[in-house]
């Protein structure tokens, strides 16, 4: 007898499509019964779970670039000795349990040496306003520099999906180091050079570069100078390629505006094995946690895996045009949870011969929309400067300032470059943004009499 004889219509009917029919109806007869209630609760429970981990698996990770570093044992999880005799520590650096993107690391010391834990400070950003409808314009470089890099960094906008910073702090990183626990990082560099010092290696940094780095990334910071200026992006959940632009096995696909050889890894790896104490400042659910270790972090003689910083610079896009006026979609170069962040960079202009440059009206039906002004004319506003971070929320709708329309008609391209993070959940201001905002701005498309 063939195998299609022996089971039952619901195992055939899933060649055709129709096997959760059949289970749906199993479940249903099942429920008369105290077990049968108690088994269908299972199954629907498995088939919930089994659809989240499917769901995340298509945002996981930047995309499949393994990359290695120093030294490191053929074989995983076997014995990797020191000169000395000693053995290496190795430890698991992973996502979402052991599903996730991952990296192997090799330590000197063991990574678990806590001898101090201190008091927890509470970071929780506040609201000053929690229901906004209202265009609103932050003046960002009116922000205070300040010398401390956690003390620098302002949370202006936030909802449960990410927290949007600016930042100008004017010294290094050096008594202490910084892990956040909570949320990955993407640090814009719009003022500023250095290195980013990681556990996992060094990657030296410009103007117009984005920072990546995954959550659980222990780090140091280094600037060349004190003139820093940053838009740090917390979100929490992983930062990840557009989807549209990969195929299913990760790579970056040809219509891409960028590729993998734009994307800069982590370089000179400098293992430290020093014993002392280092303390680490650690951000969990909002709090900073210091606790103080008794071994340098930066004890790593290799690595390789998938999960690491990395560095992307916005003149290395390269924008997509059209005859006629493309929508935003077109510069996004990052997403995750629940919004995108798109680099707007210089172009040239839609060539139809009747094409207006400028962009329609726009209702933001479905988000919120952040443009953090970095060079250049925005052609779109009347009055536009560097750092300046516009907020247009869901519900009304935005568009070029009376006369921007008119002006860009015949102009054959742009110099403008712009940071853009559309949210798809309301976001709440932050006391420092309303602080710093032009109190005007929601009244600026008024034509005058």
């Amino acid at each position: 007898m063939r195998k299609a004889d022996r089971v039952g219509k619901g195992e055939r009917s899933c060649r055709t499509g129709d096997h959760c029919i059949g289970i749906g109806q199993m479940l249903q007869q099942l429920s008369h019964t105290g077990k049968g209630r108690k088994f269908a609760r299972i199954v629907i429970a498995c088939t919930e779970l089994s659809r989240s981990a499917s769901s995340r698996s298509t945002k996981q990770g930047l995309m499949p670039m393994y990359h290695r570093l120093g030294k490191i044992p053929h074989k995983r999880h076997t014995v990797f000795k020191k000169p000395d005799g000693n053995l290496h520590y190795e430890q698991l650096f992973g996502t979402e349990g052991f599903s996730g993107m991952s990296s192997l690391l090799y330590h000197l010391n063991r990574p678990t040496m806590v001898g101090e834990v201190g008091q927890a400070i509470d970071r929780t950003p506040e609201a000053a306003v929690t229901h906004n409808l209202k265009s609103r314009m932050i003046k960002g470089f009116d922000l205070k520099p300040a010398d401390d890099f956690l003390e620098a960094r302002k949370v202006m906008l936030f909802n449960n999906d990410l927290n949007v910073s600016l930042a100008a702090p004017r010294a290094s990183m050096t008594d202490y180091f910084y892990k956040n626990a909570d949320a990955d990082e993407l640090l814009f560099v719009h003022e500023g050079s250095g290195v980013l010092h990681t556990l996992l290696g060094d990657l030296p940094f410009g103007p117009l570069d984005y920072l990546i780095v995954p959550r659980g990334i222990i780090y140091q910071i280094e600037f060349a100078s004190e003139q820093n200026r940053l838009l740090i992006v917390e979100s929490f959940s992983p930062i990840v390629t557009p989807k549209r632009y990969r195929n299913h096995f990760g790579q970056l696909l040809e219509h891409s505006p960028y590729c993998e050889r734009d994307i800069r890894k982590p370089e000179q790896l400098d293992p430290r094995d020093e014993k002392g104490a280092f303390p680490i400042v650690i951000r969990k659910e909002n709090h900073l946690h210091r606790l103080v270790y008794d071994a340098h972090p930066f004890d790593v003689v290799g690595w390789d895996g998938y999960n690491y910083p990395y560095a992307f610079n916005a003149e290395d896009f390269e924008p997509i045009t059209g005859r006629v006026h493309m929508p935003p979609p077109i510069h996004q170069t990052f997403e995750a949870h629940n919004f995108v962040v798109c680099t707007f960079a210089p172009r040239m202009y839609d060539y139809h011969p009747e094409s207006i440059p400028a962009p329609y009206n726009h209702s933001n039906i479905d988000s919120d929309e952040v443009l953090y002004y970095v060079d250049g004319d925005f052609m779109s506003r009347n009055h536009v400067e560097r750092g300046f971070m516009s907020v247009h929320p869901a519900g009304i709708p935005h568009g070029p300032h009376p006369g921007a329309y008119e002006r860009s008609i015949g102009q054959k391209q742009t110099d403008e470059l712009a940071v853009m993070v559309d949210t798809f959940k309301p976001l709440r201001l932050a006391k420092m943004a309303v602080d710093l905002e032009d109190d005007s701005y929601w009244s600026s498309w008024r034509e005058q009499s």
